[in-house]
């Protein structure tokens, strides 16, 4: 079953409707194998933070530079223009969840479609243009995205001031779908692993506040 959360992304409610859950943001990350078959770090990692987040009930930490909140506000500017190009009004939700997986699309499209914006600078961009296909670490995310919301079709939109907007539209790809949920089901079963034998050490003692000893009036 699909449950829709109507806030804003960043928020204290979005966090905790997100919590421990994987994220189509990290698909590609769930997916990741190690080189020569060993596991991924990265993957591992991603584990252990979920992990974390369901033991103790609090999001992970994460770390935000002067360009991701760059990035963030060009994502306005991107999303404006999307809308202005294509005469339509993009609808801003919080975050989906579907059963234990969710997603947090950049603007809704009418009744079946999605917006997912990435910045990139110019250089970048400008390679994008001249490829002109879906970029490939994006259609994890993307895909996903509409398996999460069981919509029909995604927009990927990559923006960078000065230049043009390129928009790419994406349908879904049904066995790649069926593919990624059977990776996630399996993620989710080494989630619950690690979580029950982190469990099995017992209760978190409570923290010990200690005061510093008395000192004698001859001190």
């Amino acid at each position: 079953m699909i449950e829709r959360f109507d806030c804003p992304q960043g928020s204290s409610e979005w966090f905790a409707a997100r919590l421990g859950l994987p994220t189509s943001s990290e698909f590609a990350t769930v997916l990741a194998k190690g080189k020569g078959g060993a596991p991924s770090l990265t993957r591992d990692r991603y584990l252990r933070t979920l992990a974390a987040e369901i033991i103790t009930g609090e999001a992970g930490e994460s770390f935000v530079t002067p360009a991701m909140e760059r990035g963030k506000m060009m994502e306005t500017e991107a999303r404006e223009l999307y809308g202005l190009i294509h005469d339509v009004e993009p609808e801003l939700v919080g975050f989906f969840k579907n059963g234990r997986a969710g997603c947090s699309p950049d603007a809704l499209l009418g009744d079946a479609g999605l917006l997912e914006i990435k910045t990139k600078r110019g250089d970048i961009l400008i390679e994008v243009l001249l490829r002109d296909e879906f970029p490939a670490e994006h259609w994890a995310q993307c895909q996903g995205a509409l398996w999460i919301t069981e919509r029909e079709w995604i927009d990927l939109a990559c923006y960078w001031p000065g230049l043009p907007l390129w928009v790419q539209r994406a349908y879904r790809d049904e066995s790649y779908i069926r593919a990624l949920a059977a990776e996630v089901e399996r993620f989710n079963g080494e989630l619950d692993a690690i979580v029950e034998r982190v469990r099995s050490y017992g209760v978190a003692p409570k923290a010990v506040v200690r005061t510093a000893p008395e000192r004698s009036a001859a001190q």
